[in-house]
């Protein structure tokens, strides 16, 4: 399989990144609110026709990756990315 194609789609206050793979239309997502340098996560939502590939963890990459090259904090609202943060524990320092 490969990677999914993750865009980030930032609107100011608020956003998403995207996930999409090559042999479907599906869009994987995880939505996010902006307030100065923290970052709340929302959702993440990963179609059934593209579940069971990851997607869902590479999108919380994307913003982990995002928020240390930015000076972001996160606050995560979605319990998909609150049990990564606990399975990350690395992670620790960008939890606001």
């Amino acid at each position: 399989m490969d990677d999914p194609a993750i865009t980030l789609i930032d609107h100011g206050a608020e956003g998403e990144y995207q996930a999409r793979v090559a042999d479907s239309t599906a869009v994987g997502r995880l939505t996010w609110v902006r307030r100065g340098d923290v970052l709340t996560a929302q959702h993440a939502l990963v179609p059934p026709e593209i579940g069971g590939r990851g997607i869902a963890a590479k999108l919380v990459e994307a913003l982990i990756a995002d928020a240390r090259e930015q000076g972001w904090k996160i606050v995560p609202e979605c319990s998909y990315v609150a049990a990564a943060f606990r399975r990350h524990p690395e992670w620790g320092d960008l939890l606001a």
